[in-house]
């Protein structure tokens, strides 16, 4: 595969999350109803909503992607691990800078450190220690094209 940029692995992770979104719900063994299944009439239904329907199940070639995507926040520290995830999430940036106690500013310098970081490690470079955060960034930059 080619290098991996800061965009794919974004796209990855926002996958990773909508991918366990989508698994079914662990059920208790053992439990289960005996009472019957109520049968609605016409006047029943007419003040009712309609029923939410559910996405499918993703594909299991979907749930690896997932698995492997899932490994790859050990590589941070545990805050921006957590930052990484909400934000994959889908989680706005005002109740994360709230939870985490971060400008919006800082928020999203610790956000792109991380992406850049995970590209760097999924391209088999080892992260230089004795640069700044800055660095690591705008290197992952460089290499993916983007000009933000």
């Amino acid at each position: 595969m080619a290098e991996w940029t800061r965009d794919q692995v974004e796209q990855r992770l926002e996958e990773a999350a909508d991918v366990l979104k989508r698994l079914p719900d662990r059920s208790v063994q053992g439990y289960f109803s005996l009472w019957p299944q109520i049968k609605y009439e016409f006047a029943d239904l007419v003040g009712q909503e309609p029923p939410r329907l559910k996405r499918p199940p993703p594909p299991a070639d979907a749930i690896s992607r997932m698995e492997e995507a899932l490994t790859w926040t050990v590589w941070l520290e545990p805050d921006d691990g957590k930052l990484v995830w909400a934000r994959a999430e889908g989680t706005p940036w005002k109740p994360l800078c709230w939870r985490f106690g971060l400008s919006r500013a800082t928020a999203h310098r610790r956000y792109d450190y991380a992406l850049s970081l995970i590209a760097w490690r999924l391209n088999g470079r080892a992260p230089p220690t004795k640069r700044s955060r800055a660095f690591v960034v705008e290197r992952a930059r460089e290499r993916s094209g983007a000009c933000r």
